[in-house]
């Protein structure tokens, strides 16, 4: 179809997935009522198609698309996270071109005969977005033989207020950094053990877990603070970002329950972040602990701490250097003060923004398949829907371009949990067992796409029966429940996810 006629055709199809779903009765509460972005009939549309499953024996209209019209049903495999949004415009994909070769880029230490490259570190844990994100995924694992694969270790010296990012470390900052350019010093390395154990479900089927530990070695400024504790994190995925930005406040609200008024044992938490170059309160949907707001803001810190990148958001050029590291903060930097003088100018960091924004959902598989039919109704029976929301329909927003209005499907609340001690942070500290609800889908292509498979906020799961069985706090009772299926309903279970 030629590029022009595209936009049309995916119009029709967003107001289908939308406005063609049936308005029937049902007994579950509003969920759209507090949307200022909908008429009233809309709003009655959209309470129809958002309302949970209830019929198991098919799937549900439009299940399959889960990144709704902008679903690409062609994408699996290696490159399945590889292409652009279906419904994008011919103007929109080629920003989206644009981007992912900014996403891709090398940078280079300043200076350099290309001064559009130039200005890593001085120091740093990868030289490119790409290089965490494994095919627009997630990062790889650390293997326990000395490479730690996309892990780096974030810092905490204390916990700002709620829901806020965490205060840097007063010697190293918000980051240990691994690496540096020619003629620096790196301000550490470290390596990551695991500790096997096996665990034991109802049915006698044994499944070994893993437990990491970080040995930090070759400090370059002595131990950390006595109050700084280690927070190992892995790099998500980047599918569907722009379409979570467009999930309304009011929506994300309504199913939070901090206190557990309706006493099911869940107590999600919405929590308000500050946006980084406004201060202006927003709410955070983005990161392991949903501390940042927007795409915008999450590219901009991943530009300053992870690769020394200076934005206009985060200024310094020194990236994550702390003030008395004279000769890291002295160093040639790439600027350009025709670009506003940071080394990322604003058009560079947009077009990145819209690049991620625009990475494709793929389509769902064997949608059908009785097998896969089964798995999510034990899904549903075993109150994983409590925090894995499984649908939603995003803002009616112009600006929100092709992600508008769109019925989408990523099994997630992004609100806060507590996940227990199994998951916990190190340190008695505010969110320390608490982790944002990662979307599940694309979840069923992370071995295609990265050749290996691990989940969770640190890659300690290699199977999602691990993650499952990582579980513990107001998640407890459904890991409790997985433990005591047949093994036939775990196989069905597994089938749904690896589905999604």
């Amino acid at each position: 179809m030629p590029d022009r006629a595209a936009p049309a055709m995916w119009r029709l199809l967003t107001i289908m997935c939308v406005v063609a779903v049936p308005v029937l009765g049902f007994a579950a509460a509003s969920v759209s009522g507090g949307r200022v972005d909908l008429r009233e009939a809309d709003k009655k549309r959209v309470d129809a198609a958002t309302r949970p499953a209830t019929d198991f024996s098919k799937p549900e209209k439009f299940e399959a698309m889960q990144g709704g019209a902008g679903t690409r049903i062609d994408s699996a495999g290696t490159n399945a996270f590889a292409y652009p949004s279906a419904n994008l415009s011919f103007s929109d994909r080629e920003r989206f071109n644009l981007g992912r070769a900014l996403f891709t880029k090398l940078w280079v230490s300043a200076p350099a005969s290309t001064t559009a490259s130039d200005g890593l570190g001085p120091l740093f844990n990868a030289r490119a977005c790409s290089s965490c994100h494994i095919g627009n995924g997630r990062g790889r694992a650390p293997d326990g033989n000395g490479n730690h694969g996309s892990l780096i270790l974030a810092l905490s010296a204390a916990v700002g207020a709620d829901g806020q990012a965490p205060l840097p470390d007063p010697t190293y900052g918000n980051q240990l950094q691994t690496r540096a350019i020619q003629g620096h010093s790196v301000e550490g390395r470290f390596e990551t053990v695991y500790v096997e154990f096996d665990v034991r479900l109802d049915d006698g089927t044994g499944i070994r877990l893993r437990r990491p530990t970080y040995l930090i070695k070759d400090l370059r400024f002595g131990p950390v603070d006595a109050g700084t504790v280690i927070l190992p994190r892995m790099a998500p995925p980047m599918h569907g970002l722009g379409l979570i930005e467009q999930i309304a406040d009011s929506d994300l609200a309504a199913l939070a329950d901090p206190d557990d008024r309706d006493g099911d044992g869940i107590s999600g938490r919405l929590i308000q972040v500050s946006d980084p170059k406004t201060g202006e309160p927003a709410v955070g949907r983005y990161g392991w602990k949903a501390s940042r707001h927007s795409i915008h803001a999450q590219s901009a810190a991943a530009f300053s701490d992870d690769i020394g990148l200076s934005t206009s958001v985060f200024p310094g050029h020194a990236g994550d250097c702390r003030w008395y590291q004279a000769d890291c903060r002295a160093a040639p930097h790439g600027a350009q003060p025709r670009h506003g003088n940071t080394e990322v100018p604003d058009h560079v960091l947009d077009l990145v923004t819209d690049f991620a924004a625009q990475i494709v959902v793929p389509a769902r598989r064997d949608v059908a398949d009785r097998q896969v039919l089964r798995g999510k109704e034990l899904f549903y029976g075993a109150g994983c829907t409590s925090c894995h929301q499984p649908k939603f329909v995003t803002r009616r927003n112009r600006s929100g371009g092709s992600n508008a209005f769109q019925l989408i499907w990523p099994y997630s609340d992004f609100l806060l949990h507590d996940m227990g001690d199994g998951l916990a942070d190190a340190g008695e500290r505010d969110l320390a067992r608490e982790w944002r609800t990662p979307p599940l889908w694309g979840i069923g292509l992370t071995g295609a796409v990265l050749r290996e498979s691990n989940f969770l906020h640190d890659g300690r799961a290699r199977t999602l029966e691990e993650a499952v069985l990582w579980h513990g706090g107001e998640a407890v009772a459904s890991r409790d429940t997985f433990d005591a299926m047949r093994k036939s309903d775990r196989d069905a279970l597994m089938r749904f996810l690896n589905s999604l």
